[in-house]
């Protein structure tokens, strides 16, 4: 059997994956324990570190700016010396509860 000299291949198609989604809102790995505080009311900058001790400073800074590009958290700057920083979930943020309590569920079963 020859083949045609008139095949085109196809281009690939790139199908957008809901799970990716979710992941790239999420960012990286401390942004579970984020959300676990934040699930529980609002926190500042300094509890977020106390309740989270495995966190450098740096990497909870970039797992907050992250979530707050994303749209999961807001952060309110009160102008107060030394400044205050609160952070809070944002009805997006929210939404996720249910994902991270099935996760635990999960873990308390299969781990």
């Amino acid at each position: 059997m020859t083949q045609s000299s008139s095949y085109i291949p196809k281009e690939p198609q790139i199908i957008d994956c809901n799970i990716e989604k979710t992941l790239d809102v999420l960012g990286g790995k401390w942004a579970f324990l984020v959300l676990r505080e934040l699930f529980c009311g609002t926190r500042r900058f300094g509890e977020l570190q106390r309740l989270i001790p495995a966190v450098s400073p740096r990497a909870l800074t970039s797992t907050l700016r992250h979530m707050e590009t994303k749209g999961v958290l807001e952060r309110h700057v009160y102008p107060t010396v030394p400044v205050t920083v609160e952070y809070t979930l944002t009805p997006k943020g929210e939404d996720l509860h249910r994902i991270v309590k099935e996760m635990k569920l999960w873990a308390a079963k299969w781990t």
